[in-house]
């Protein structure tokens, strides 16, 4: 088996409660790498065709890199794979964290799941060893409360790591997530909705067998090289902003999506921008504190450009567990809805985060709801009785839970903005989609 590589896949049966290892041939491994491919394989090999993207025959499918779980800054990921309840094509999402390390060092390459439990489960995964366990009393906790019970229940070791859904996912929000640390997350495809179709509530992960490296000596040296030349080099900014440091880039170019795509300048950027939520929200980084504990990292990863936020005090009050926004999460809930306020962006990043959904889909949705309602066409009836204006940050972190809990209005929402413009008949040219999906906010600028 090349270097990298465990060379077994765990397979999992979730109608039969089956559970089997698979050894493929070195064949595989050379031809489809791991990540996107190799979930792709399992896919177009083993699905049927017209297989509903919420039903048994869809196939989930996790799948590492051959460099995950080295030492290598922005490389330990994981690509969930499946058929789209958004799209209804293949939708592939990547997430970082621990969880994906965890899982080549507890020996896997790849997860592939099929079927439908019958009751809620999760998979725990101990060195090699894989057994499915009753998830009925965590079913409808979200991240942070399941996370909690789930250590509870394996002995609070640290070593654990969680790959889950929250009750968007199992309330079958067509973006919901796969969230491991309760703040990484697999989004935009709607990776948690196939989960949660499942009745698959969590993957635990646990292993201590590092992969083979083909040259040690050479690798050490490349990393040692990366340490030291990054504290000068234009990624200290990254590391010291995180991705939310674009916002100012963005707004230079005209290419900050605002007011749902009307517009690629927004006047109140600099309130959202990532110094801002540096030198104010981030915990322990307030201008002059030498604590740089708002600063997060993945496995292996020297840049720290993760975001921990604490906010206290408010109306929008904020756990850190729950991490904080990227750029793509303070463009949508922020300049895309023509909302200004930090606390509110960070607070619709929380509630995402505990229930369990993409942000990017999420806060696109809500701004295609805001420029459909000024238009007249999204009246208050059809709303639920809900005024949805832009720049109303209070009814965004509301719709924002109602889409979690798939209550009122949000019920509707959550199927993604294209789907509501059909079903009311109304808005279908306020949509910024591709195929039913949300577009990133990067895609506009030029």
């Amino acid at each position: 088996m090349p270097d990298g590589y465990t060379g077994k896949i765990l397979r999992i049966d979730l109608s039969t409660a089956g559970i089997t290892v698979e050894d493929p041939a070195e064949e595989l491994y050379r031809k489809y790498m791991g990540g996107s491919a190799l979930g792709m394989y399992y896919l177009l090999n083993e699905m049927p065709a017209g297989a509903d993207p919420l039903g048994p025959d869809n196939i989930l499918a996790l799948s590492l890199s051959v460099v995950t779980g080295a030492p290598v800054s922005g490389q330990s990921r994981m690509t969930a794979t499946a058929k789209s309840p958004l799209s209804g094509g293949i939708g592939d999402s990547q997430c970082g964290g621990f969880w994906p390390a965890k899982l080549k060092f507890a020996g896997f390459d790849a997860i592939i799941i099929k079927g439908r439990a019958s009751s809620p489960v999760y998979l725990w995964i101990d060195d090699g060893r894989a057994e499915l366990k009753d998830a009925s009393h965590i079913w409808g906790q979200t991240t942070g409360e399941a996370q909690a019970a789930i250590m509870r229940e394996l002995g609070e070791d640290k070593g654990i790591e969680i790959l889950q859904i929250g009750p968007a996912g199992e309330k079958l929000v067509r973006y919901a997530c796969l969230i491991n640390m309760c703040n990484r997350a697999n989004g935009r495809t709607g990776m948690g909705a196939v989960m949660g179709s499942k009745n698959l509530k969590a993957i635990a992960v646990r292993g201590n067998n590092k992969p083979s490296i083909a040259d040690p000596a050479a690798f050490k040296e490349v990393v040692q090289w990366g340490a030291k030349t990054f504290p000068g080099s234009g990624l200290s900014g990254f590391g010291k902003y995180g991705t939310a440091g674009s916002v100012g880039g963005q707004q230079a170019t005209g290419g900050l999506p605002t007011r749902n795509f009307t517009s690629g300048v927004f006047d109140g950027w600099k309130g959202i921008n990532g110094k801002t939520m540096y030198d104010t929200t981030l915990r322990g980084c307030k201008e002059g504190d030498q604590d740089r504990s708002g600063r997060d990292t993945c496995f292996g990863c020297i840049i720290r450009c993760k975001r921990i936020v604490a906010i206290e005090e408010g109306p929008f009050t904020v756990d850190p567990l729950y991490g904080g926004p990227e750029y793509e999460t303070v463009a949508t809930f922020g300049s895309y809805c023509g909302v200004d306020d930090l606390a509110a962006v960070c607070k619709a990043n929380e509630i995402c985060n505990a229930y369990g959904m993409d942000t990017i889909s999420c806060g696109a949705t809500i701004a295609w709801a805001m420029e459909a309602y000024e238009a007249g066409c999204l009246t208050q009836e059809l709303a639920g009785g809900m005024q949805i204006k832009f720049g109303d940050a209070h009814t965004m972190v509301e719709l924002t839970r109602m889409i979690g809990e798939r209550r009122g209005f949000g019920d509707l929402l959550a199927e993604g903005s294209a789907r509501v413009a059909a079903e009311l008949g109304c808005g279908e040219q306020f949509l910024i989609t591709g195929k039913k999906h949300e577009s990133s906010t990067l895609c506009c600028n030029g």
